[in-house]
């Protein structure tokens, strides 16, 4: 190179190196003025359902036979789907709990304690300062499933936990008596509903506040008459339990749009003696689920602001036991790898992603979607568009 082109580029180099400099200046004065950069766009998810698709679920038997889970397949379409999500073996309750904590901590199999670590609920309640009838779980019956509404943290607890209800509890054999001494109710056709509106609008007087009572009165109304006249009572079958848990979840949202509703199922474990009973109740959860999900799908409000997350604890063993059943303790990846299915307005569309995830990044990924920091941890990857 000639002496003088190099002189020329030097000088270049300088200019270039004053005019970079001089832009760095300004953006330091920019941000010391407040300036800030361009607003992400806002989240469209409001609301979260999630379900723990809990007593020890494989997926040989869920996506590995799309044929037993046509709806979670439909689903799938319109979200992420996690095909090695690591679940520690710790038991149903602790690996359970663990959805919810986002902390993996062993617990006893007949262990009845709430644990130490707020759960997903107290955290989104606490931070964004929710009320209670705006966090719901709903569980398939069993004493230890109650401890996931919340934890005995000192600085969360009760007073920021879901709202439980149990299925089997609120429909059992007492209701069922109940409906047999007084009678099944009819559903009003629509002009007696109309005329009901209107005197009730009539009774309640005028304001914003004596409506909202006037409409929540409405919800809880509607609720209680599409439990005693759709038969969520007396659903009989291999996931009973399960069916009126998802039958009530289904409910609360479509009746109540709350920012986070839970459902725990169980019934899956009756595969320690009966394989043929377990893969039954995985297709009629499925049919649930698809149930649910449909109902969303069918409020363009929820439709527009609903994410749907599906992970089941653990997974179950390799091979059948002695009784033509599947146990959980081979430690292979059939029991310690299960399938997380995440759905909603945010999220990429018919993404697999194979790359190892964990089951307690489901927690922190429910606090992120409604807006919550939480307790930190990690996040479900690759999961918004």
């Amino acid at each position: 190179m000639k002496p003088e082109a190099q002189s020329v580029y030097t000088r270049r180099s300088v200019l270039q190196g004053a005019a970079a400099g001089a832009a760095g200046l300004c953006l330091a004065q920019a941000r010391l003025e407040g300036a800030t950069s361009p607003a992400l766009p806002e989240r469209k998810t409001k609301r979260v359902v999630l379900v723990a698709f809990a007593g020890g679920v494989r997926t040989k038997e869920t996506f590995g036979k799309p044929d037993n889970v046509p709806n979670l397949m439909r689903i799938s379409e319109r979200g992420v789907l996690y095909t090695r999500a690591r679940s520690a073996n710790l038991g149903h309750y602790g690996a359970a709990l663990s959805i919810f904590t986002g902390i993996a901590e062993q617990r006893g199999i007949r262990e009845n304690s709430r644990g130490n670590d707020p759960t997903v609920f107290e955290l989104v309640r606490k931070e964004l300062g929710l009320a209670s009838n705006d966090v719901w779980i709903t569980t398939a019956g069993g004493a230890q499933q109650v401890n996931y509404s919340h934890s005995v943290h000192p600085d969360y607890g009760a007073r920021f936990g879901a709202t439980t209800l149990d299925g089997d509890g609120v429909f059992n054999r007492e209701f069922r008596s109940l409906l047999e001494r007084y009678g099944r109710p009819r559903e009003w056709p629509q002009g007696e509903k109309d005329a009901l509106v209107q005197v009730r609008r009539a009774l309640s007087g005028g304001g914003t506040e004596a409506e909202q009572r006037r409409a929540n009165s409405e919800r809880v109304e509607q609720w209680i008459l599409s439990e005693l006249t759709r038969g969520t009572a007396e659903m009989t079958g291999a996931n009973a339990a399960d069916a009126k848990a998802l039958r009530l979840a289904r409910n609360l949202v479509t009746l109540f749009k709350p920012k986070l509703t839970a459902v725990v199922l169980q019934e899956a474990d009756m595969a320690h003696g009966n394989y043929g009973g377990y893969v039954e109740v995985v297709r009629r959860n499925d049919a649930a689920i698809g149930e649910l999900w449909t109902a969303i799908q069918a409020d363009p409000e929820l439709a527009a602001t609903t994410a749907l997350v599906v992970v089941p604890e653990f997974g179950r063993d390799r091979d059948l036991n002695s009784r033509r059943g599947l146990d959980h303790g081979d430690g292979s990846d059939e029991l310690n790898y299960v399938t997380c299915l995440c759905a909603g307005p945010d999220m990429q569309r018919g993404l697999i992603v194979k790359d190892e995830v964990s089951v307690v990044d489901v927690a922190p990924t429910v606090c992120d979607l409604l807006g919550a920091k939480g307790r930190g941890g990690r996040k479900l990857p690759q999961l918004y568009s």
